[in-house]
């Protein structure tokens, strides 16, 4: 039999160049109207039980060359457990992954995909158990929704959001994660949070670049992360539906979940260079961070971004906006593509499950630091006056 390549499907992302017997050229596919690519998923079929190598020349030149060394794909054999390919290899621009596959099909991808479609089975779920409310934010420009679950009744406001990028596909493993221990009722935490806290969860706010396979943009070919100072109906409909209803319930504490190509390491991102920065919002971000880092080994404060000056913040960003506008404990979590460098597994990398399991932990450190964030909420108070 012999190879066969494809992506016509959810997520897929793939071209094949030349193939040589057992050895393919491929490249990555650029977003559409963009020039950003790293994303790949797509199927080797006819290839059972011989050695093959796929060679992707244009790494080189993608968004992040700097997230191929070390790295190593993902491969899966029914499509629900990925490992880790050893024999990954980077070099002179080109990513090879050579091994040996078990079956005539099986799937690679840059991380284990999340699919439209698991979306709309996770979506479904958690919107028909008691106590979820499910809205529809507003339509995206190939005409797909954007989902917003609502989970609790307590006065604190909390927003959560993924996928902004969407070829960072474990931030919405890390959501499936999240929600779940959020409708466990038998979870003395989540009990606690949906008593003091209100969620507004957003699982994907980039279903149009999902499902192209894009890696960082939307159809209109926009960085929806760039848009949060200015977001258009033509341009980041989706910022701007996800901002107006902000607008409306203001978030006290945000979190905006990521992937980095390059950092092997779990880490933060926060809102220091905010012009109208404030002493006790700086604090309670390190008290999250510094508690996170203690209920989760997998979670770190040594690595991340460099901290911009005060006032020199990137104000197009979600996480800066956020506390800039509102006041808001807000920030960006990064989830490493390669492996958390220091606590490493071998056969899975960094994994859906761990995304998941990190949720739980983030929430664990939400819930610890509650009551200073009660005493902020009533500096602040109970309604954010919108800038202008």
């Amino acid at each position: 039999m012999s190879i066969t390549i494809s992506s016509a499907f959810d997520a897929g992302n793939i071209r094949v160049i030349s193939q040589s017997g057992d050895t393919v050229e491929l490249e990555i596919v650029t977003d559409h109207l963009s020039d950003f690519y790293q994303w790949f998923h797509f199927r080797l079929a006819g290839a059972g039980g011989r050695e093959v190598t796929l060679k992707i020349t244009n790494c080189g030149k993608s968004a992040y060359p700097d997230g191929w060394p070390g790295y190593q794909a993902c491969m899966s054999l029914d499509r629900e457990d990925w490992v880790r390919v050893p024999g990954t290899s980077f070099a002179d621009g080109t990513l090879t992954i050579r091994f040996t596959p078990e079956t005539d099909c099986v799937w690679l991808a840059y991380f284990a995909p999340y699919s439209m479609e698991r979306h709309h089975d996770l979506v479904s779920t958690v919107a028909a158990l008691p106590g979820v409310d499910y809205r529809i934010l507003g339509q995206t420009l190939d005409g797909q929704d954007i989902d917003c679950l609502t989970i609790g009744e307590g006065e604190l406001t909390v927003w959560l959001y993924a996928r902004q990028h969407p070829g960072e596909s474990m931030a919405e493993w890390w959501m499936e994660g999240a929600l779940e221990k959020l409708v466990d009722s038998d979870d003395p935490v989540s009990r606690v949070l949906r008593r003091d806290c209100t969620f507004h969860i957003v699982p994907n706010m980039n279903p149009d670049g999902s499902r192209r396979g894009h890696l960082r943009t939307n159809a209109a070919g926009t960085n929806l992360n760039r848009e949060w100072h200015n977001p258009s109906a033509e341009k980041s409909p989706e910022v701007l539906y996800v901002r107006n209803a902000m607008d409306e319930e203001p978030p006290l504490f945000a979190m905006d979940i990521h992937g980095d190509e390059a950092i092997p390491a779990n880490f933060l991102a926060g809102f220091e260079g905010i012009p109208s920065l404030t002493e006790r919002q700086s604090e309670l971000f390190k008290l999250f961070s510094n508690t996170l880092e203690r209920v989760s080994p997998d979670f770190q404060t040594r690595q991340g971004y460099e901290i911009p000056p005060k006032g020199q913040a990137n104000m197009s960003m979600s996480t800066t906006q956020l506390a800039e506008r509102f006041g808001a404990v807000s920030m960006t979590l990064e989830m490493p593509f390669k492996d958390n460098g220091d606590l490493p597994d071998e056969i899975y990398g960094w994994s859906p499950e761990r995304s998941k399991y990190l949720a739980g932990a983030c929430l664990d450190a939400l819930h610890a630091i509650l009551p200073e964030l009660r005493d902020y909420a009533a500096v602040r108070g109970k309604k954010v006056e919108v800038a202008a």
